[in-house]
């Protein structure tokens, strides 16, 4: 007797809380609203049905209605939510295997790829699930300077990540994060070295990026790349969010100047020509991927039902036309 999609709905997010979730089998009776033993059939259902494998695959009815959801009220091309666990505070958690997902699928494709890479946590956790794979075919390129405050490596840079396990060309960006003036960044810019670089990212054709918070706790500012007053004068200006670095507004307009000015960053890819995945979720995140997304800066979301919940109900129509 063939399965209802509700049951395999519910048995790939039984699976999806056991094997990636890592909740124990009375933990997911608790947040399913069932039976120990039903969950434990769940679970069971997930691995005989071929769901799981190391992902879930299986598209959650849920998450592909607010997919569907995010493409209409957005314009996007690509959009993947991944469901949501109740109990956890992880920021990466399921958005990253989600990401590592989607770059092995391009990876793996036989024509040469240019794929452009950004930085922060949720990318760092993607490609550290990545495996291995032989792509010489392929460019790897990373939108941000790879060199810390510090002069040491900027710890979330996630090209050289990917080189332990992705075995194609890989173009570090030989910079700093943020320079120290405008005059520093054009000058370091414009080497000879670099500029190869910065013309190989504008040509990607898919991109990768996480976005940062401007918050009091903001990634930019607890990792050392800006100052407190930096952070003060960008919060003043309305910067909500930012992108490898590029500071942007609630409507996803650049800030001008500030920290914009020595941003050593490539610029974000043309949207037009080629594909520009934000991967990010959660409350401190929401007004940088709103403004993200009516900005025009991404054309690709990978987020959780929770994050996409919330970005449908921001809009003046939310989901099927409901109010």
């Amino acid at each position: 007797m063939a399965l209802s999609g509700s049951r395999l709905d519910d048995a790939a997010r039984a699976g999806w809380l056991y094997y990636v979730a890592g909740n124990t089998q009375d933990q997911i009776a608790a947040k399913l609203g069932v039976s120990r033993q039903s969950a434990q059939r769940l679970v069971s259902l997930a691995v005989a049905e071929g769901l799981v494998k190391v992902r879930i695959d299986h598209p959650i009815g849920r998450c592909m209605e607010l997919a569907q959801g995010l493409r209409d009220a957005f314009g996007l091309k690509f959009v993947e939510v991944v469901p949501t666990d109740p109990d956890s505070d992880s920021t990466t958690l399921g958005v990253a295997q989600s990401v590592a997902a989607e770059i092995e699928k391009w990876l793996s494709r036989p024509e040469p790829v240019v794929l452009a890479m950004g930085t922060g946590r949720t990318l760092k956790a993607a490609v550290e699930q990545l495996a291995a794979i032989e792509c010489p075919q392929h460019k790897v390129v990373s939108l941000t300077g790879n060199i810390a405050p510090d002069g040491s490596a900027a710890y979330y840079n996630v090209v050289f990540t990917m080189a332990d396990t992705v075995k194609s060309r890989s173009f570090p960006m030989p910079l700093p994060v943020i320079a120290s003036s405008k005059a520093e960044r054009d000058m370091l810019r414009a080497q000879a070295m670099v500029r190869p670089t910065l013309e190989l990212a504008a040509r990607a054709d898919v991109t990768f990026v996480g976005i940062g918070d401007l918050g009091d706790q903001a990634p930019l500012f607890v990792d050392g790349f800006i100052s407190a007053d930096d952070l003060g004068r960008l919060q003043r200006a309305g910067a909500v969010g930012e992108i490898v670095g590029w500071a942007f507004d609630e409507h996803g307009r650049m800030i001008e100047g500030i920290t914009n000015d020595r941003v050593a960053s490539a610029a974000i890819p043309s949207r037009e020509s080629g594909l520009v995945i934000a991967a990010a979720k959660g409350a401190a995140k929401l007004p940088g991927i709103a403004a993200a997304l009516e900005g025009g800066l991404v054309n690709g979301l990978i987020t959780d039902e929770r994050t996409a919940e919330r970005l449908l109900a921001r809009q003046p129509k939310s989901l099927n036309g409901r109010t």
